[in-house]
């Protein structure tokens, strides 16, 4: 069974939607025994982290989250939540990265949003995947680069695309909204 974590922020549709054409049934939940007896588990989002973390600590959500053992997945706002802190709403998050959020300086326009490259691709995500690849990112905030990064983007400043540590997976940008190689790296963590 795969999860897909219900709180307070969107895009969850998108990537149960994604999930869904790729033949793979899902269930959007808040409930802490369905996310644990999961195989798999997705935790997306786009909004503003106070709020997030708000959501998840008011339902015990963040104690959940961080006692997983099965493989997550992080996606956005979601992999900004795995980390230590966040700039926005000076936040605390769940520690599993040991890296920080900072917002990007607006030298150029921000968010940065639409097609990158990434770079440095070293993860089981990225299985069939060229090294450099292009995919869809929307955010005003980044995580820095960490010993958890295993991709790389560059807008403004070099940053985690995406990260990970243990059963615990992260990208930056959408892959549900990242056209075939979205869903190949979709499909890498089903696999998983």
């Amino acid at each position: 069974m795969i999860a897909i974590v219900k709180y307070n922020a969107g895009n969850i549709q998108s990537v149960k939607n994604a999930i869904e054409r790729l033949g793979f049934s899902c269930i959007v939940t808040n409930d802490e025994t369905i996310l644990k007896l999961a195989d798999k588990v997705i935790f997306p989002g786009v909004g503003e982290a106070s709020s997030a973390m708000k959501y998840l600590k008011d339902r015990k959500l963040d104690v959940v989250i961080k006692n997983l053992t099965q493989p997550v997945l992080g996606i956005c706002l979601g992999q900004q939540l795995l980390c230590n802190f966040s700039e926005e709403g000076d936040t605390k998050c769940l520690g599993i990265f040991d890296a920080n959020v900072k917002e990007f300086e607006a030298v150029e326009k921000v968010p940065h949003m639409g097609w990158n490259t990434i770079s440095n691709s070293k993860s089981a995500l990225f299985n069939g995947i060229s090294a450099e690849e292009d995919f869809y990112f929307v955010h005003s905030y980044y995580a820095e680069i960490s010993n958890e990064t295993t991709a790389v983007c560059d807008y403004i400043v070099p940053f985690s695309a995406s990260m990970q540590k243990n059963n615990f997976y992260a990208t930056q940008f959408h892959p549900e909204k990242s056209s075939q190689v979205g869903e190949q790296l979709l499909l890498n963590f089903l696999k998983l």
